[in-house]
């Protein structure tokens, strides 16, 4: 059996070398937005270059876009549990109360030395 015939799509070098050149700009675009201080938009800044550097090597070098349905779903549903690991993380981060109370401890352990007689 040939090469060709036992696989469905071949890329080109090109798309290859333009992927990984693609990288590296990126890459570089990584560290650059690193040393420029963006205040609260350094955070979305490098998720948005590192989600774009993602989709590069997911789509191109595990060959996703060339692949069948069943391997897209399956990305698909990677990404849909990621979501929801992330919104569950969010929901608990935001109900958060950062505040801190110094009294709280003092109840606490005002009721500690009454049970143990401290």
């Amino acid at each position: 059996m040939s090469e060709q015939t036992r696989h469905s799509h071949i890329v080109p070098v090109g798309v290859y070398v333009g992927v990984f050149l693609a990288l590296l700009v990126l890459t570089g675009v990584t560290t650059g937005v690193a040393y420029i201080d963006l205040g609260p938009i350094n955070t979305v800044a490098a998720l948005a270059i590192a989600v774009c550097k993602m989709l590069l090597v997911v789509l191109f070098f595990m060959h996703v876009k060339y692949s069948a349905g069943l391997t897209r779903l399956v990305i698909v549903a990677g990404f849909f549990w990621l979501a929801i690991l992330i919104a569950l993380t969010l929901a608990d981060e935001f109900t958060r109360r950062w505040t801190p109370d110094p009294n709280s401890w003092s109840v606490l352990m005002t009721a500690f030395s009454r049970l143990f007689g401290g």
